[in-house]
């Protein structure tokens, strides 16, 4: 596959977020879905609703998200609606818990584990899709960038146990680990053909902590901002973030870096690569 080309600006500032987008020439038509992340009630990472916000009045966006598989505050629909009021999230758009009445199934094409990725199903109400990531580290997955964002985030509750089991019957979090980053990539690609050429994806690399924005009590970061990326290309994308990670002269990486290789992060884009549905060369243009 060609190049992709990867958009790069040191300066995190929303202003520098619509500077990337048009710099993307993006086309999204019709009525965009803003994938963001909620986070959870209690975690200080998460990117605000505030600095968000000029993207999705940009685009004219409704914020997109989905309940997750495991206790918290965004469990169930009644409290994901609380949660996404009290981050501000209602206050600056529109908002679709997209899994509130249900879930539909995407094929998924060349899959080793998954045949079906069960999504919310008010998904099939979009017609293009803004994915606006947080890179940072995970608990399991190593990182989250726009891979994740796009696989497990836009899972229904089901779907997201259904990845996590790496497409089995077994408990979601006895599976085998490399198979449950093979199921984020087959995910993923779901997404990709079901928004044909109709996605761009912004990953902001600012309060990295080795924990998600879904960990309700999370390490806080010890490795200094970068900057904002955009990219038409979620691999490219996540690999260019990967490798500033790597680059970056701060001694403190080495906490992060720890945690993506712990968790051998890496294998989700490996199998990204493999599944033929993104490019994992990327030429970095600085803005």
């Amino acid at each position: 596959m060609a190049k992709a080309k990867v958009y790069f600006s040191p300066v995190i500032e929303p202003e520098t977020v619509l500077r990337l987008y048009a710099a993307l020439g993006a086309e999204l038509p019709g009525k965009v879905a803003v994938k963001v992340h909620s986070g959870e009630v209690g975690n200080q990472n998460f990117i605000r609703p505030p600095f968000w916000k000029p993207m999705v009045d940009q685009v004219q966006g409704t914020i997109v998200e989905c309940n997750t598989a495991y206790e918290g505050k965004r469990n169930t629909t009644a409290a994901h609606w609380e949660t996404m009021k009290l981050h501000g999230w209602t206050d600056i758009a529109p908002v679709d818990i997209m899994d509130e009445d249900g879930e539909i199934a995407l094929p998924v094409e060349g899959g080793k584990h998954l045949k079906e990725n069960f999504v919310g199903k008010n998904l099939e109400n979009y017609d293009s899709l803004l994915v606006l990531s947080h890179f940072k580290g995970h608990p399991m997955g190593g990182f989250g960038g726009a891979l994740k964002n796009i696989s497990i985030g836009i899972a229904s509750s089901h779907g997201k146990a259904h990845i996590h089991a790496a497409g089995t019957d077994q408990n979601m979090w006895d599976a085998d680990h490399d198979s449950f980053l093979e199921s984020m990539a087959e995910s993923a690609k779901s997404i990709v053909q079901h928004f044909p050429g109709r996605i761009a994806y912004i990953n902001v690399m600012a309060n990295m902590s080795v924990d998600c924005d879904c960990c309700a009590v999370a390490e806080d970061p010890q490795i200094r901002d970068i900057g904002v990326q955009a990219s038409l290309d979620p691999l490219a994308l996540d690999q260019a973030c990967l490798d500033l990670v790597y680059a970056s002269d701060d001694p403190g990486k080495s906490h992060l870096i720890q945690r993506i290789e712990s968790r051998n992060g890496v294998h989700t884009l490996d199998t990204a690569q493999q599944l033929d549905f993104a490019s994992r060369e990327y030429e970095l243009v600085q803005l």
